[in-house]
């Protein structure tokens, strides 16, 4: 009776051994088959992650907490492009060194995506009206238009390499598509009733597009770059602005050092709020997966305090 019993638990075992290997296969195989996509910084990251969803396995290039116009690759990144199916970048004007790394891709399988093609960029300035000769602004993504276009990429690019769920993936999109519009609704609503209507941001250019779609002016301290340094003449010009517009709101970026929002503020004695270029978010909230739209929807109570809107 002993060893009947002792056969039974071990064919049990055997039973459920099998089930188990068989279930672990099969996730590696489900796992396997996502379509592997990289993408430069979060926004596009963020895109991918809400049309693809389980069907991808979506990896974001910059680090979390990096600041994005300082990232340089490195050639782990070169490998980890070479092992995707598709990458996606935003445009040369934001990411310069994506040339040199395609140059080095051998996968010819991988499907590269320049996420700017189709969208009109604007010039890039400093102070309003003063333009940048041969200087495009990069930050195509706040622009929720644009953002249409990006994800239209997208969905071609999944629809390409896998048609069998390009349904889903249109479905998935449209969705999005549709959070995009109820936001920008309530941005051309809120935006549309303020007391003031410039954005005076002590950081490097980046709300050229957000600025342009709402009918604001915009007046940043620096150019498309955070390591560029605003002159004495730029700082003095934006501090008579301030107290000429009797501003009461100075916006300050992420990732960067609030220093320069933090002179204006001293020398006009305004107060200082964050407005969220959306680059790259921090490890923390990546963790608690923040999403692009969150962070929009933060920069919308940001700007309806800031330029004293009614609604």
């Amino acid at each position: 009776m002993k060893k009947i019993l002792f056969a039974i638990i071990i064919v049990v075992i055997i039973i459920l051994s099998l089930f188990v290997i068989s279930k672990t296969n099969n996730q590696q195989k489900h796992n396997s088959q996502k379509i592997k996509i990289v993408t430069t910084i979060f926004p596009l990251f963020d895109f991918v992650r809400s049309i693809g969803q389980d069907k991808v396995e979506v990896s974001l290039l910059l680090p979390p907490g990096v600041e994005a116009h300082a990232f340089e690759p490195r050639p782990s990144d070169l490998v980890k492009i070479n092992e995707a199916d598709i990458f996606i970048y935003t445009g040369k004007f934001m990411e310069p060194w994506v040339d040199d790394i395609i140059k080095g891709v051998s996968n010819k399988k991988l499907k590269i995506i320049d996420s700017s093609l189709g969208i009109n960029m604007i010039a890039s300035t400093i102070n309003e009206g003063d333009k940048i000769p041969g200087l495009v602004d990069p930050h195509i993504w706040l622009d929720f238009d644009n953002d249409k276009i990006i994800a239209d990429a997208i969905l071609a690019a999944l629809s390409e390499k896998d048609f069998v769920n390009a349904d889903f993936y249109r479905n998935k999109e449209l969705e999005y598509k549709n959070k995009l519009v109820k936001l920008d609704n309530r941005y051309q609503a809120t935006l549309s009733d303020c007391k003031k209507k410039e954005i005076v941001y002590g950081g490097h250019y980046a709300f050229g597009y957000l600025a342009h779609r709402y009918g604001l002016k915009y007046l940043a301290a620096q150019g498309v770059s955070p390591d560029s340094e605003p002159t004495a003449k730029d700082l003095i010009l934006l501090v008579a602005q301030i107290k000429e517009n009797n501003i009461k709101y100075v916006f300050y970026e992420e990732l960067a050092s609030p220093k320069i929002a933090e002179i204006l503020a001293g020398e006009t004695g305004t107060e200082m709020l964050l407005l969220n270029a959306a680059h790259n978010i921090t490890k923390n909230d990546f963790d608690n997966n923040l999403s692009f739209l969150d962070i929009m929807e933060g920069n919308l109570i940001n700007l309806k305090i800031g330029l004293e809107c009614n609604k």
